[in-house]
């Protein structure tokens, strides 16, 4: 079993940044990739990016031109997305989830998720 916990989310003016974290834990929490996924109200859930616990290796979806980057913390089991120059479409729910089946991308390959921290982003 994974449990995983965000947090960091809130109210940002256009412009701003934001840092959220996710605290993993589990026995096998090692042996899981670990994604970021936004949903706004009325829209899919999107891949936003993810990272492999042992190699480092990240991948990134194309809405986010670069301005967040995923990173993680593995003596904390935390992975992290930080966030910059912040748009109000930014403004959802941003959800971690562990994955041990690529592509990391596909939401339905996810297998444990967080309750998601909201982020609110005014213009």
């Amino acid at each position: 079993q994974v449990r995983l916990v965000e947090s960091g989310g809130g109210l940002v003016q256009a412009g701003g940044s934001l840092r959220l974290s996710c605290a993993a834990s589990g026995r096998t929490i090692s042996s899981y990739t670990m994604g970021w996924f936004r949903q706004a109200p009325g829209k899919e859930r999107e891949f936003l990016a993810a990272i492999t616990w042992s190699g480092g290796n990240t991948y990134y979806g194309s809405s986010n031109k670069g301005r967040f980057t995923i990173s993680r913390d593995n003596a904390k089991n935390t992975v992290f997305l930080q966030m910059n120059i912040l748009k109000p479409e930014d403004t959802a729910v941003y959800y971690c989830a562990a994955s041990r089946t690529p592509p990391y991308y596909r939401t339905s390959n996810y297998d444990y998720w967080g309750q998601g921290t909201q982020v609110t982003v005014s213009s």
